[in-house]
């Protein structure tokens, strides 16, 4: 897969995924918003609590180091909130983050990525269809090759049933070496699993190195 340099990926993937997941998240009944998430600990109300914290450090440039402990206490401070609350601050924080990224002109698209793969859990946790593999998805698969670099093996992915035919590839690790290592996969199992989201070891075929080689998110 061809990767154009392209400086306002990051933006226009968090754009989409606040216009996409928005609508849903207002629909829902509250009880929905306590359903646990493939993140320890937390519900879609934790992980949203999460997202709207962080978007609100990108709008304004003022970040903490994202550790467990400074995660767990962003959460901890919206979790009595009314859901309303919680979504109208989380609202915003989409294009405003969307505006810092655009200007940041890439160095904050992993913040992007970030976001759309937390999309991911409260759509798994809502039961939702593409949980990984939402609107944005080839952006988010252009942003996971970059964040890779100097992180995992060299490895070419073949990703299944992505039309045209025949499957394309995408490069992740160094891009100036020949690759240690295969996988063939979806691309929502890839996700999952550089994301360290329960993936399906049925789902993926991988040669050359452990799977543990491809978390990207702590």
């Amino acid at each position: 897969m061809s990767i154009p340099s392209d400086t306002g990926r990051g933006g226009r993937l968090l754009r989409g995924e606040g216009s996409a997941v928005l609508p849903i998240l207002r629909a829902l009944p509250p009880s929905a918003f306590d359903q646990p998430t493939l993140l320890p600990g937390w519900s879609v109300r934790d992980v949203l609590a999460h997202c709207s914290a962080a978007l609100k450090m990108a709008s304004t440039l003022q970040f903490h180091d994202f550790s467990p402990a400074s995660n767990e206490k962003d959460v901890e401070h919206r979790r009595g909130w009314p859901v309303e609350q919680l979504l109208d601050e989380l609202a915003p924080g989409y294009e405003a983050a969307a505006a810092a990224i655009d200007a940041a002109a890439g160095r904050l698209d992993a913040l992007a990525l970030g976001e759309w793969v937390h999309g991911g859990d409260v759509r798994d946790a809502l039961g939702l269809p593409a949980a990984y593999a939402s609107e944005g998805l080839a952006d988010a698969l252009v942003l996971l090759a970059e964040r890779s670099r100097g992180k995992t093996p060299g490895t070419d992915v073949t990703l299944t049933t992505i039309a045209p035919e025949p499957s394309p590839t995408l490069r992740l690790g160094p891009e100036d070496q020949t690759p240690a290592a295969t996988l063939v996969t979806d691309p929502a199992t890839l996700i999952r699993l550089c994301a360290g989201r329960s993936p399906d070891p049925s789902q993926f075929t991988l040669t050359g190195a452990q799977p543990v080689d491809y978390l990207l998110f702590a």
